[in-house]
Formats: structure tokens, sequence, C-alpha cells
């Protein structure tokens, strides 16, 4: 666990808000000083390495918040770090800290571990609110007595599908899809949810391997499966070295895809390979929100600011950055909903009613948090972005900008 600033030097001499620069922070109920805001996310372990923009990232909104003198601005924030070192138990004992010995206002969780303190959020820590990427899968997100969790980001029901992918894949003219996932709930139901969608929509099941190893690179079994069940389309939401080898076997293969859609990989991190560039061409990456290279007035804000306050070279987000950004982006709403010195049960109370928060812009449809749970891909609306990359640059697919769909009713996820 460690502590870092929220804002730079620089920053707080800029704008001159001095309550972020020095001063001691606010505790949980505490309410007249900066906001101290806890971020849970892998710091260490096998995980480390695909969140290491979490920090920049909430940094960053914070940084541009206060650049911007925002309503509540003048309050500052204090950001301590929470590894969860990439692991259920240890995102327990992160959250643990972060609520009792830190005593943070808000938890913001950035991780894919975050189940394993799910429970304890929702009951021990329920004065707590937490705000975040709701991308672990964790039933905790949608158990109705804990008020307090609020999905900024990917607030998807594992347990249910959509028919979102299952119709971009058939505009594309696919009729067999294959799925490869992790086994973690949030991969093993996101593909098993993806090839529900596909079979919704007229496409038959082709090879279904949802139990991989996290971070494997053994992917000749399923390269095999691939090809030989004769699928045409590809959904896998894994980390990207798995994703790249599954991609390089295929082409080895002779496999012609007519997609292959990535959970992750979006951002600046895939631009910086030229193998990585080499191995991705072709392939679509899915997020929650807009991409930068739509241009909208949105992403071009968010663009610059990423390149000013979290030196993002191209303006382009990592996975993690975004994550970070959103969730803290959310923070910043309820406090303007609530009010600037609002307690914590003022801020979930503010949060529950509202339905104006679309991060910004990023979003196509604002999130409903009345309602948890009423999406299964992608963001509010079930709506996902596909950007595929050519050459060098992500290029948005038209077809998704954003796909969106609608619950498909009575059916129940199970990973295979």
């Amino acid at each position: 666990m460690r502590r870092v600033g929220a804002i730079a030097a620089g920053v707080c001499a800029a704008t001159l808000v001095l309550s972020a620069c020095g001063g001691s922070s606010s505790g949980a109920g505490d309410t007249s000083g900066p906001v101290k805001v806890g971020v849970l996310t892998s710091l260490s372990g096998t995980g480390a390495s695909h969140w290491t923009g979490a920090e920049s990232g909430v940094k960053a909104r914070f940084a541009a918040y206060q650049a911007a003198d925002g309503k509540c601005a003048a309050r500052g924030f204090d950001v301590v770090m929470g590894d969860d070192t990439s692991s259920p138990q240890g995102a327990l004992t992160a959250v643990q800290k972060l609520v009792q010995q830190d005593k943070a206002y808000a938890v913001l969780p950035v991780s894919t571990y975050f189940f394993g303190a799910g429970q304890y959020a929702g009951t021990q820590a329920k004065a707590t609110p937490f705000l975040g990427a709701a991308f672990d899968g964790g039933d905790q997100w949608f158990n109705t007595k804990y008020d307090n969790l609020f999905a900024g980001m990917s607030g998807t029901d594992w347990n249910k599908t959509a028919t979102t992918l299952g119709d971009y894949w058939k505009k594309l003219g696919g009729t067999k899809a294959a799925v490869v996932g992790y086994n973690v709930p949030s991969s093993s139901k996101a593909a098993e949810g993806a090839v529900l969608s596909a079979e919704h929509a007229g496409l038959a099941r082709g090879y279904v391997s949802e139990r991989v190893a996290v971070g494997s690179t053994d992917v000749g079994a399923a390269v095999l499966g691939i090809k030989e069940s004769g699928a045409d389309v590809l959904y896998a939401p894994i980390n990207p070295e798995t994703a790249f080898a599954l991609v390089a076997g295929l082409r080895q293969a002779g496999v012609e895809m007519k997609s292959v859609l990535l959970a992750t990989g979006y951002g600046a991190e895939l631009l910086q390979s030229a193998p990585t560039i080499a191995a991705a061409q072709g392939v679509g990456f899915l997020s929650s929100y807009a991409p930068v290279e739509l241009n909208t007035d949105a992403t071009r804000a968010w663009s610059a600011s990423l390149q000013q306050f979290a030196g993002a070279t191209n303006g382009i987000p990592s996975f993690s950055q975004a994550v970070g950004w959103i969730s803290a982006d959310l923070l910043i709403h309820g406090l303007e909903q609530a009010g600037c010195t609002a307690s914590q049960a003022q801020l979930k109370a503010a949060l529950r009613a509202d339905k104006t928060w679309t991060a910004g812009g990023l979003f196509t449809k604002p999130a409903d948090f009345q309602n948890p749970g009423s999406y299964a891909v992608g963001g509010p609306g079930n709506c996902t972005y596909v950007s595929v990359l050519r050459g060098d640059k992500f290029v948005p697919d038209a077809n998704a900008a954003p796909a969106c769909g609608e619950l498909i009713p009575d059916v129940k996820v199970v990973p295979k």
C-alpha cells in the first residue's frame, strides 16, 4: 500500500488550489478538507503490468478538474493507492486498509479481483461509497442490499447477455462464433454470453473454451479447435499476451476470420511495440467508452487532458487510464450533485437518484444506478464501440460506433 499526492506541485501552483497542496487530508467523516480517495488496483502480482495507468488516470481527472476550476475543485483530492496483489484475498486486505486505516471518503475499485472484497464492501464497509469498474464479475454490484456500490464502468451483469455482439457479427456476415475466456468469472461469463448472443442472432456455436489459465500463451489447442469448428468470428475477453498468441496461431494455421474481437487492448500501449502492432492488424478492440479517434467534443477534451496531465504523448488512453479517469469522474459528478461538502450518505443518495452521468459524454447513454445490472455488454444501453487496428492507427468501425442492443430475456449465462 502506498500513498500518492493527487496533484503535481506544478498543477497546484498553477490553479492556486491551496487545500490540495500540503494541507492535511480529511478523514471519511470530515468533509472540510481534501477528499481522500482510495484506489484499489493491481500494483504487484501477475496483473500489475495491465494496470500501470490506473493511478495516472485517476490523478489526471482530478488535475483536469482543478485546472478547469470545477465546482468542487477548491477542496482538492488526496489519492491513496491500495494493492490487490492480483488476488481476491489481496483485494480484501487492501480494501480493509483503505476503509479502516486510511479512512477513505470513497474507494475506486480498478481491479479484476474486487470480487474478493465485494461482501466486505457491501456489509462492513457499507458507509463507504465504492465507485468504479464492475468488470470483476462479482455479484456484489447487483446485490440490492448493497446500496453503496456504483458501477461507473462496465457495470454489466455477467449472468445476462444482450443482442449487441450477435447483431454486430450478423452485419459482418458471420455464421459461426468461437470464444476463448479465462478461468475467472468476468472472462468466462463474458465469453459464454457472447456465444449465446451469437446464437440468438442466428449464428452457430463454434469452438468454446472458457477455462484458460490467466496469462497462458499455450493456445495450440484453441487454434486447432477454432479451425476445425469452422468458426468465422471470435471473441476473446483475455489479456493481450494470450490474445495475440491466439491471433498469430490462427494466421499461421491459415484461418480467415471475419471478425476477431478483444475485450481490452485499445490504447497507447499497443502502439508502442512494432511486433504488437503487427500481431494486432485487423483485430477489433471493444470499449464501453468512445475512442478518441471519433473526434467528438468529448473525446477531444479527454485526449487533450490526458496529454497535459497524464503524459499521454498521443492522447490515447490506456485501458487502465480510462478506467481510472472514468471512476474519478463519477466521484466528481456525485460531489457536484450532492454538494461539495456532502457526507458519504448524501453522496450515495444523490448518485442513486441520478440519471444524467455519461462520463462527460464518453458514454452514449447515461448510467442508471437505480437498476444495477440493467446491461450485460459494454456500457449503459448495452453499447460498445469497436476500434480496428489498421496500420498504426485505431479506426472506429462504422458498424459499432457504437453497437447497442437489448437484454435477451430468460437466458442465464453459465460458463462451460
